[in-house]
């Protein structure tokens, strides 16, 4: 997985799966979905970040696994 994000353009890109080829990209509301051959979700591209969040964008990744109910998260 990775994250990027654009403060020049004000975009940000969550890619869950890395080098695959997008299919098919589907707009909502300034949210990008873009999909693979087989339907899964390769990456979400959200436009005008700084107009849907009131902090700087990278400030808010707080990425986690969680691994079972019984143990804690790995923050990464």
């Amino acid at each position: 997985m990775r994250i990027e994000y654009d403060p020049k353009h004000d975009i940000m890109n969550i890619e869950f799966l890395v080098d695959e080829e997008i299919a098919d990209s589907v707009e909502n509301e300034g949210i990008i979905f873009d999909y693979s051959k087989d339907r899964k979700i390769v990456s979400l591209e959200i436009l005008d970040v700084g107009k849907r969040i009131s902090r700087k964008p990278l400030e808010m990744v707080d990425f986690a696994v969680v691994q079972s109910k019984e143990e804690e998260p790995v923050k990464v």
